[in-house]
């Protein structure tokens, strides 16, 4: 399966972290086909001091999307981060990585709506074509 993810500091020593975060991905999902370069980009949804530095990576794995949802979470802790952004509440964060877009090895979008309790994973992403710091990286990696 195919994976494309966005990532996201602004907190500490953003594109160290954001390496960090590429070399896990790979070691612990799949193999990461291409990056984006780095993209910075002010808070979205809240209010901040801090800027954001981001990169959208595609990765190839043959893991089900709970599977890089749990993974890329455990990744995120891993890195530093403490909670979840929650009902649109978002806050200053070390690590952020989101599942953007999914295609199965014949191509084929992957169309996910799975809520439960304070957990869901939702693909593609509802509000990545909203996000300057998702679309102009992802474009990146279309192009290359």
């Amino acid at each position: 399966m195919l994976y494309y993810l966005s990532l996201g500091s602004n907190i500490g020593e953003r594109e160290q972290m954001l390496r960090e975060a590429v070399r896990l991905i790979e070691q612990q999902i799949g193999n990461i086909l291409r990056c984006s370069s780095f993209y910075y980009s002010e808070p979205w949804g809240f209010d901040s001091k801090h800027e954001f530095c981001n990169l959208c990576c595609a990765l190839e794995t043959a893991k089900s999307p709970l599977e890089v949802l749990r993974l890329t979470q455990a990744i995120e802790r891993q890195l530093g981060r403490s909670k979840k952004s929650v009902n649109g509440h978002y806050a200053d964060r070390t690590m952020d990585i989101d599942l953007i877009r999914t295609f199965d090895d014949e191509g084929k979008e992957i169309i996910i709506n799975f809520q439960f309790s304070n957990f869901s994973l939702i693909l593609p992403h509802p509000l990545w074509q909203q996000r300057d710091f998702v679309r102009i990286p992802l474009q990146e990696i279309f192009l290359s």
